[in-house]
């Protein structure tokens, strides 16, 4: 009854303006202007670009838009930065009343950009925020950033009574565009677009009517003591001195391997009791038997509504969706955040979330499970309840009408570029 509840009083994500969108004919020319690309690598582009679920409409870091990703500087980055936080939070101040005086807790989880004084600090002097705000900037902390930051939170409202938080994830793209010819590395320029987004927290009681959603469960798990799981997804520098992230082969194996330790511990929390008494009985008599059935698995919608998944990329997104028995409706939010805003790292689970708010699906008592995956490797999970009817379009408002799309393959990339397959090296 000591223990202090952990509310959302309102999110709001980035959307870049229309002249920084990375469309087919912008790609292209990205792509052919890096003098270090031969045929072969256009062709590996060219079918990772098509297959990638990736839409017309995602933004990219406008250094990367005028054409100087090859010598990028400190104010494009800060500048990048700048307009994804001050952005979403001047719109979260202003459309929650909450005065920036009033935050005492400030959490900022940008990865790839380290300036001094600190973004979180930048934040400060720009609101105005009172000198004994308790401040955390996460350095580092990938994809899965942003439930760390609310875990963090929620952690925080245990002893902090009637307060309020802040949480903003994003990353910084401008910097750390690869210029390189290694596959595994040329991939997150395919997947990772610009996006960020800005929470408020409470803890006050008072405010429970205002609430979006309540925290019910939070769990982290780290696989980081695994030599080929810290591995699997790295900055590196190639050959040639350029930096990007270097994917693995291993880094699916990595992943199931933290979602199914960290669900090993959450499952039992989020789950009614007859829905784990049925799986410990098919699982008993399938083991006595030596038999396998389909039916042994655990039923995670006897549980939970809505399923909220890092859309990380194609493949992970089938990869989940396999390994806890969702289908196509359930993933429909996570494929169309893919679509339509790309991987913009911590911050994608908050697309995803603003989907299902825009498409009207979350109504009052329904559960939310929220999957993330970072490098480290980790996976942080978290369920949420839905405090009331929501259907605020937010991000989605212009264009949540022509959402789902039937297919999410990029074929006007592949009708302008089918050449490229019919070159020879």
């Amino acid at each position: 009854m000591r223990s202090q509840s952990c509310y959302i009083v309102a999110y709001e994500c980035y959307k870049a303006p229309d002249d920084m969108k990375l469309d087919t004919e912008t790609c292209g020319e990205l792509i052919l202007r890096n003098k270090n690309l031969g045929i072969e690598q256009y062709k590996f582009l060219l079918q990772a670009m098509v297959k990638a679920g990736i839409g017309e409409e995602t933004y990219g870091p406008r250094n990367v838009i005028m054409g100087t990703e090859e010598s990028p500087n400190f104010t494009d980055a800060l500048s990048e930065i700048d307009d994804i936080v001050f952005g979403t939070l001047d719109n979260l101040f202003a459309k929650t009343g909450v005065s920036p005086s009033e935050i005492d807790v400030l959490v900022v989880t940008i990865s790839m950009i380290t300036s001094a004084p600190s973004i979180p600090a930048r934040i400060i002097n720009r609101y105005k925020m009172r000198g004994d705000i308790k401040v955390f900037n996460l350095s580092g902390m990938g994809c899965s950033a942003s439930v760390i930051a609310v875990d963090l939170v929620n952690h925080i409202f245990q002893t902090y009574k009637n307060s309020y938080a802040v949480v903003v994830s994003s990353e910084s793209l401008s910097p750390n565009w690869y210029r390189g010819i290694e596959r595994s590395m040329m991939l997150p320029n395919i997947l990772f677009r610009l996006g960020g987004c800005s929470l408020l927290l409470t803890n006050k009681s008072s405010l429970k009517h205002r609430a979006i959603l309540k925290l019910n469960h939070s769990v982290r798990t780290h696989v980081g003591s695994n030599d080929e799981a810290f591995g699997s997804c790295t900055r590196i520098e190639d050959e040639q001195g350029n930096c990007g992230f270097f994917l693995t082969k291993s880094l699916p194996k990595a992943a199931a391997k933290a979602v199914a330790m960290n669900l090993r511990v959450l499952v039992p929390k989020m789950l009614p009791l007859r829905e784990l008494i049925r799986y410990s009985i098919v699982s008993y008599w399938r083991n006595k038997s030596k038999t396998s059935t389909s039916e042994s698995g655990l039923n995670l919608k006897s549980g939970i509504e809505h399923f909220c998944i890092h859309p990380g990329g194609r493949a992970v997104i089938d990869g989940m969706g396999r390994s806890l028995g969702l289908n196509e409706y359930d993933l429909e939010p996570t494929r169309m955040a893919l679509h339509r805003f790309g991987n913009t790292s911590a911050a994608g689970l908050w697309y995803v979330l603003s989907y299902m708010e825009a498409k009207k699906r979350l109504k009052k008592g329904d559960r939310i499970l929220m999957i993330s995956l970072g490098a480290g490797f980790k996976c942080n999970n978290c369920v949420w309840q839905v405090m009331k009817n929501l259907e605020d379009a937010n991000v989605w408002e212009d264009c949540i009408a022509k959402y789902p799309v039937k297919c999410t393959a990029n074929t006007s990339f592949l009708e302008k570029y089918s050449w490229i397959n019919e070159s020879s090296s």
